[in-house]
């Protein structure tokens, strides 16, 4: 097991010398795990990432317990936050299932019950993310990902299940999928599938609507899957 010191030296920047937000730091750390700068099962060394980001333990600790509770790094006892491992394929597998599962019924039922002011919301939330990702890093990536996670949530908030809704929200799904892999044309597939989907929701079409979320699940799942064949 290796830790964060090991292999930092030229990959971080200073922080600017102000006070620190939390979110900065959060967002740095969370970049270097999600491009793989810091390898799955890499041990993080708080002092060392204090040292190289010119910052105090505090926020480095804070980012730590977000990134915990994101699942993307691992509390043990005694011996600190190591990087989580990516998904299985098995794991891989066992999330789109679940999803296959939850997210098409979730559409159908937005579809039946949404007012006028949730419809506005759903056109809202897809006129806020527009650009196609030009690099293949997290950075040009994070915006998408953003919306990604807000898109799904808030057809599972339409659904009104809030069980169903806090449920997905634990897979954390985003931000394994994105770290797996970052595809030049993922992200304009991926909004227009979308896109079908609000289309059905605003035309009140439950069986359409479950239809174009069943096939971006799908069409994601395919999108993904070859990145086990190269493992």
């Amino acid at each position: 097991m290796t830790d964060a010191h090991v292999g930092l030296a030229g990959q971080l920047n200073r922080l600017p010398q102000r006070q620190v937000l939390s979110d900065d730091v959060y967002e740095t750390v969370k970049g270097l795990i999600m491009d793989s700068v810091v390898a799955p099962g890499t041990r993080l060394n708080i002092d060392a990432l204090t040292r190289e980001l010119g910052i105090s333990q505090t926020p480095i600790r804070e980012s730590l317990a977000r990134l915990e509770s994101d699942g993307l790094v691992i509390k043990e006892p005694l011996r600190g936050y190591r990087v989580s491992s990516t998904l299985t394929r098995a794991e891989f597998e066992d999330l789109f299932e679940y999803r296959l599962h939850i997210e098409p019924w979730a559409a159908g039922r937005a579809a039946e019950r949404t007012s006028p002011q949730d419809l506005v919301r759903l056109k809202d939330e897809m006129l806020s993310y527009t650009d196609v990702p030009d690099r293949p890093d997290y950075d040009s990536y994070k915006a998408m990902a953003a919306h990604d996670q807000r898109f799904h949530d808030l057809v599972l908030e339409l659904s009104g299940n809030e069980t169903a809704r806090q449920s997905f929200a634990r897979t954390h799904c985003h931000l394994h999928l994105f770290r797996l892999y970052y595809g030049g044309g993922t992200a304009t597939q991926a909004l227009r599938e979308h896109k079908a989907v609000v289309t059905a929701v605003r035309k009140g079409d439950p069986e359409q609507a479950a239809a174009a979320m069943r096939a971006h699940l799908e069409a994601s799942r395919a999108r993904l899957r070859p990145v086990f064949d190269h493992q």
